[in-house]
Formats: C-alpha cells, structure tokens, sequence
C-alpha cells in the first residue's frame, strides 16, 4: 500500500509543479460549486413561485362570484408542478416540457413556460446545470489532468526505470488511477453539499446516497479509460488526441446518434398533424353546447322514461347539465387516448435512446441522474395524467351543480332578459369543489428501482474497464 500512495503522491507532486494540472481540478471545481449554487437559486425560486401561484389560483377560483356554471368550466384552473430537491442538481426534462397547465372544459392543453422554450439557441448553451458539468465537463478537465499519467513516464524513460527498480505494473498503475481518482473526488465535493442540501429540502436519504454513488462510478470509469489509453499510447501527444477524440465521441456524438435513432425508429406526428386527428374524431361526437344536437336524442328519451315524464321541463335535473356531463366524458375518453397514444410514443423513444448507455456511460449516467431525481420523462408524464384527473373532476363537478342545481327553464331562458341571467346564476359556494394539488416525486425505493438498467449499464461499464486494466499491466513490462 505504502508503494500506491508513493506513487500517488508523486504525480500529485507533478500536477503541482506544473500548475496547469492544478489549475484545471480548481477550474473544475470551481465549474461544479457555480453550476450547484446558480441552478440551486434558481430551482428555489421556481418552487416559490409555483407554490405563490398555486395558491393564488385555488383561490382565485373558489372567490369568483355567482356565475352560471358553464362560465367556470371556461374560466378554468393552473395547477404547477413544483421541483423536486434533487432537481436543483438535475432538472432533467423539466427544462424542456413545461411546467404548468391551464385546465379548462372540452379540452386538454400541454404543459407551458418550459424555461428552454423561452431562449434561443445560444442562450441554452449557458445552462451548465451540475448534471451537464458531471456528465461532460468533468470527463474532458479529467482528460486535461491526466492524459499523461502513464505516456509522459514512457516517452521520458522514467517508466522503464520505475519497473527495473522492482515496482510491479499493477503498483504502478493502481497509484496512478488513485491519483486520477482524488481529483475526481475533489471535483465532485460540491455535488455532496448540494445533496446534503437536497436531503435537509425532504429528499430521501437513500436516493441521495444512490445519486452520489453512481456519480462516483463515473468518475471511476473516467478514471479507468484515462489510465488505459495512456498506457498504451507511446506518446503524450498520442493519449491526449486519442482521449479527447474518445470524450467527442462518448460524450458528444453517441447521446446526439441516440437521440436521432430513437426519433427515426418511432416516429410521431407532429402537434399539427395530433391536432387535426384529434378534430376529426371530436367531430363524431355531440356538441356538449347544444342539447338539441342528435347525438343526444337517446339519452333525452332514456331521461324521460327512467323519470317517467314528457318534457325536459318536467325532469327533476337540468338536461342542459347533463348533456354536459355526457359529452365531457365522451370527449375525456378521446382526448385521452391520443394523449396515452402520445405519451407512449415519447416513452419508446426514450427507451430506445437509454439503450445507447451500453455504447457510453454518459448516457447511462444522465438516464440515472434524472431517475433518482425525479426529473424524468415518466415522471413528467405522471404530472399530465394527475392534471387531467384534477380537470376532468372540477369540470364534471361544475356540470353536475348545473344538472342538479340550476332548474332547465331558467338555464334555456337566461339569454331573454338581465332577470333571466341573475336567474341562471348559482352560489359562489358551489366552487368549493377543487382538491388541492400538490406534485411529489415517486418513492425513492421505487425510483431506484426503476433505475436498475441504467445502472447495469453503469456497472457494466467499470467491470469491463477493469477487466482491461488488469490486462494493461502487460503494456508496462
């Protein structure tokens, strides 16, 4: 042991002397604490204005005054997500999906103000979340630090006298990717701040540790793939081109191939062409504004006969209302199947892409991040389905107080005279009807579950990168 840490110590003696290595791990260190303390700010403030406009939404709501009902399913509702702890280190596709929703009758909308929507295409590129500094920095200021750890001994013959002085290769590699390794470990140092940060915000224990841990194995794996191509390249100039080709490649190349393979393989209409489906299926359906429309000439004579009447006039709920609430379940049930059809769509995408973690650790590593984050596509996907369920509930509950509540005379009338339509109105307290929403990510055993196949891939990869390092003793003797 003695033997690694001479080693070890000796190429961080190195590093210091010729101050350009020294200078890169404080660079990078000093990229990773900015990343979390800028993005960290700005996740905390999107929380607090989320959770500022939830609560003046609800409120706005449920303080509107007498309307006829119809009029507060077309005033509608927003419901916010707000970031998960971990988010502030990972936002994941948070930054590109949207955020918040305006439920409203006979339709469902997308989410909205996804922060990179709103900048152009040079302004993305000023986002250095912690994730992306991880993921892609990280890699590259390693390869800057440490491309020569193993050629520069070679080609200044130093190697050569190292081993006859009895130092077995595997010494001499392990002090090396020790070495390699502490500077990773320098560099991630404020990941761990930002995660203790996430635990005290009410994030679990157990996926923080899980967060941290596969972020450690990345940098192993950086570490293995930079000793390797250093010890078989015969020059510096040889490992440095080689390895900064390798970061192009597995950082740059194969995500952007991933994510063009997976878009080509599953194709999906564009919101244009969703649109126009959409319409023409609606349009097989009765208009929920008209109850004279002959969609509805069944459910009238159903109506009359289960109340044993003759005119809509004479029933004992309003038929305007329950029109209402017939075509909104018919027109939810459509909408929801092209949203699903949608969303499965999205989902196969991205399975096809995640399956490119097998080609680069990057893409597992970012597969991984925005799992245990809570930043993912599924995750999003959850917050769609649980907006429309809190939409599809406040609008049939309006449908229903104007079935039940408001009389079917006073509701065809409203239009004849002012009396008439302070006749159509009902109490402001039948607004009382929402539920309060509050988005929180899954379970933390349940996101580490779903984690599992990028993480083999992860471990894949620093099992396969030891297996070679076992074999590169041989390149030093």
């Amino acid at each position: 042991m003695s033997v690694i840490l001479s080693v070890a110590k000796d190429e961080w003696r190195y590093w210091n002397r010729s101050k350009l290595a020294i200078s890169i791990i404080i660079i990078a260190a000093f990229m990773t604490i900015a990343s979390v303390i800028v993005t960290s700010e700005s996740v905390n403030e999107a929380y607090e204005v989320r959770e500022h406009l939830q609560e003046h939404a609800d409120k706005a709501f449920v303080e509107q005054p007498d309307r006829h009902p119809h009029r507060m399913v077309h005033y509608g509702h927003y419901v916010f997500r707000t970031p998960p702890p971990l988010g502030a280190i990972d936002p994941g596709v948070d930054a590109y999906t949207g955020t918040s929703i305006f439920l409203e009758g006979h339709r469902q909308n997308t989410a909205m103000f996804a922060e990179q929507r709103q900048s152009n295409g040079l302004t993305r590129f000023s986002n250095l979340t912690p994730a992306f500094v991880m993921q892609v920095i990280v890699p590259l200021l390693l390869i800057l630090v440490g491309y020569g750890v193993i050629s520069r001994e070679r080609e200044s013959g130093t190697l050569t006298f190292i081993v006859a002085q009895g130092v077995s290769a595997r010494l001499v590699l392990l002090g090396k990717f020790f070495a390699l390794l502490l500077a990773g470990i320098l560099v991630i140092l404020p990941l761990v701040a930002a995660c203790i940060l996430a635990v005290l915000q009410g994030e679990s224990v157990l996926a923080v540790s899980v967060f941290l841990g596969v972020h450690l194995f990345y940098i192993i794996v950086w570490c293995s793939i930079i000793l390797i191509i250093s010890a078989y390249s015969q020059k510096n100039s040889t490992s440095f081109v080689t390895l900064i080709s390798l970061w192009v490649l597995l950082c740059l190349l194969i995500p952007r191939i991933a994510s063009s393979t997976a878009s080509a393989i599953v194709a999906s209409p564009s919101k244009l062409e969703a649109d126009f489906d959409v319409l023409q299926e609606l349009r097989k359906l009765g208009d929920g504004h008209n109850a004279s429309d002959p969609a509805f000439t069944q459910l009238k004579k159903s109506l009359l006969v289960q109340y044993g009447v003759d005119t809509l006039e004479a029933l004992p709920v309003n038929f305007r209302g329950v029109v209402a609430q017939a075509s909104e379940k018919e027109l939810t049930e459509v909408l929801n199947q092209f949203a699903e059809k949608r969303m499965q769509e999205e989902l196969m995408q991205a399975q096809i892409a995640r399956q490119f973690g097998w080609l680069t650790p990057t893409l597992a590593l970012r597969t991984l991040s925005m799992l245990l984050a809570g930043t993912n596509l599924e995750t999003h996907h959850r917050f769609l389905r649980e907006a429309e369920n809190i939409r599809f509930e406040f609008v049939q509950g309006l449908n229903k107080v104007q079935a039940e509540i408001l009389s079917y005379t006073d509701d065809v009338n409203r239009s004849q005279s002012q009396e008439n339509a302070q006749k159509a109105r009902v109490d402001a307290s039948h607004w009382q009807l929402l539920e309060n929403f509050t988005f929180t990510p899954s379970d933390a055993s349940l996101r580490i579950n779903n984690s599992l196949s990028p993480l083999m891939q992860l471990l894949c990869w620093m099992v396969a990168l030891f297996f070679m390092l076992a074999k590169t003793r041989r390149a030093l003797q």
